[in-house]
Order: C-alpha cells, then structure tokens, then sequence
C-alpha cells in the first residue's frame, strides 16, 4: 500500500508541474531526461583521461566541441542532477572523478533544443532489473526462486554463526523479498526530489516547468547470473511501469544494449540479454517510441587492443583506457560515442512523436 500511495504522489508532482498556471511569458518548459541503469550508467571514464584525450593531438578533435579555451565547457542550457551533485553539464557527473554518457547525450539534446535541458540520473553498480530494479506489474519471482533464495541465504548465516560463534537470526521469507523493486523505487524518488527542489538545485530555472521528455536506459551485466531468460519480460514490465508511473504513456524511451563484448560476437548469456534488449523494438506497444541500439559497435579499438596488455604497459595504459572490460574498459571514445548514440536515437523518437 505504501509503494502505491509513493507512486501516486510521484504522479501528482509530475502533473502538477505540468499544468502550472504560468502566463504564455512565463511558461518557458525545461525538458527532463531520466537516465537510469547500473554501473555503466554510472559512468566509469576517469576524467584525468579526458583531460589528457582533449590535448592529444591524435585524438583532441573528439572532444573539441566539448571544450573552449582550452576549458571543459559547462553548459548554461544542461543541468543535471546525480545522486547529492547538481549543476551545468560538464565532466565528472559519472562515478567519482569519471565521467559517463551522459557528457554526450546531453550536449545532443542541449545543441537540438531552444529551451533548457535536465538531466536525472538514477544509476546503481551492481543492480540488476531482475531483482532490485524489478517493476511492479513483473510481480514477485516464482515461489521455487524465492524458496531457494531464501535457503542459500540461511545457510550462509548458518555457516557464518558456526565459524564465528555467533546466533545471528535466520532470514525470513520477509527479508528476501524487501530488496526486489528497491532501485525502482529510489530511481522515481530521485525523480520526485529532483521535481520538488529543481528551483533551488539550478536557481536559472526558477519559473520554468518541467516537460517529462524521455528515458535512457542502460543496464544488463549483473542479470547475465541466472535471470537473463527473464529479462525481455522484465523489460517490457519496466518500460510500461516507468511510463505509467512518470505519467508519460508515450515518453520516448532508448535502450543501450550490452556492449562489453566489442569486436568479438556476444556469446551465452550476454548474447541473451542483447537479444532481449533488441526484442522491445519489436513490442506492438512500443513501435515508434522504444528504440534499443548498439554500443559493440561503437568500440574504441585502440583501447581494446591495448587492453589485454594493460598491466604490462600501464603507462601507455592511462593515456587509452581506465577500468575493466565490463565497463567499457573506462574508454572515454566508447563512453562519449555511446552518449552520442543515445542522443540521436533519442532525437528520432521525439520526432515521431
């Protein structure tokens, strides 16, 4: 009962806002993207090697139009808001001292739009749409896939109490279910939050409203472990939940499709969670207003030939890459490229709105 009356007001900030009594004048809208998703969607570019990417001169040309005078630009027409950080557009709205897709997905929308641009990025590492960013109409998992959860966690603890001399208390039914839709949750009160306080997170907005614009979604690793035969159903629940309960039925929504593999073809349960991802492109509901893409294909290949011999040339490691393969190896061509991507499918949608 409590999620649902959270939701409800969720739906009448949102509604108010858009029906605010501003004169013509004074009605001027800030159009809102949601970007959610786990740590990819975080963002995991680290920024000294922008820095270093926007000066060299073999690859200063990519980020140009993101720099002037020498200086990443902050946009006065871009906000965004992540977790406790607000302000104008610019770097380091990713994981701490990272930057992520939304750098480039924002500049598109910004350069495309007369009126201002907001950001609300919802993003947890580690979360899977199976389990704690499941919506509400996919329901529970099956009572078996619960039973069995449930015992797996009672003997950890079990064994736990048996090498430490503890009598910690055995989970309970109760406490396997409470996490399931938790990151659901927290993804639409950061979009409440953001909706209640925007005039004082960006004071250049004050006396705008908020236009729900789209989505961007950007997930997938962690439902690779078991969940990836449930994920086109968990997909298309999500989207239909998000939609309903932004109060936006038709709001434009982009999938970024798992893409860790690069040049090489996904493979088991990866190439699933593509395939699924792909699948909404399909959903008779969803034709004109889902688009799923690509981001293999956008691969920095100087950092995935680099990238086996990280350690060894770790030097020349820093100036190309900065984490693991799961995260795009902290390329910030492939992170950028990605955000483009998003942007310009976004921008489809929207026109055939």
């Amino acid at each position: 009962m409590n999620q649902i009356v959270r939701l409800f007001a969720l739906a009448v900030v949102i509604t108010a806002s858009f029906s605010s009594g501003l004169s013509a004048e004074e009605a001027k809208t800030v159009k809102v993207f949601v970007l959610a998703g786990q740590s990819n969607m975080e963002g995991k570019a680290p920024n000294a090697l922008l820095d270093h990417q926007a000066t060299d001169p073999k690859t200063k040309a990519l980020f140009a139009h993101l720099r002037k005078d020498d200086k990443w630009i902050v946009r006065d027409d871009a906000f965004i808001k992540y977790l406790k950080r607000n302000g104008g557009l610019t770097i380091g709205y990713g994981s701490p001292k990272r930057t992520g897709v939304e750098l480039e997905f924002g500049t598109v929308m910004a350069d495309k739009f007369d009126e201002p641009v907001l950001l609300i990025k919802a993003a947890y590492g580690g979360h899977s749409l199976f389990k704690l960013f499941r919506s509400p109409s996919a329901g529970m998992p099956s009572d078996e896939k619960l039973q069995e959860e449930l015992e797996k966690a009672q003997k950890r603890v079990k064994n736990k109490n048996e090498k430490k001399k503890r009598n910690d208390p055995l989970p309970t039914l109760a406490d396997i279910k409470e996490p399931y839709g938790s990151s659901y949750r927290n993804m639409l009160a950061e979009v409440k939050e953001t909706y209640q306080n925007y005039e004082t997170m960006f004071p250049s907005l004050k006396g705008k409203k908020l236009e729900m614009a789209g989505f961007v979604w950007f997930q997938g690793w962690n439902d690779q472990y078991g969940a990836q035969d449930e994920y086109a159903s968990n997909m298309e629940h999500f989207i239909k939940d998000v939609r309903k309960d932004l109060n936006a039925p038709k709001m434009p929504f982009v999938i970024g499709l798992m893409g860790q593999n690069g040049s090489k073809p996904a493979k088991g349960a990866m190439l699933t969670i593509q395939q699924a991802q792909l699948a909404m492109n399909d959903v008779p509901e969803f034709k004109g207003n889902v688009k799923a893409i690509r981001t293999d294909v956008l691969v920095d290949k100087a950092a995935e030939e680099l990238y086996p011999m990280w350690r060894k040339r770790f030097e020349e490691w820093k100036l190309t890459g900065g984490d693991f393969a799961y995260h795009y190896m902290g390329s910030a061509i492939w992170f950028n490229r990605i955000g483009k991507s998003m942007g310009h499918s976004m921008l489809e949608l929207m026109e055939r709105d």
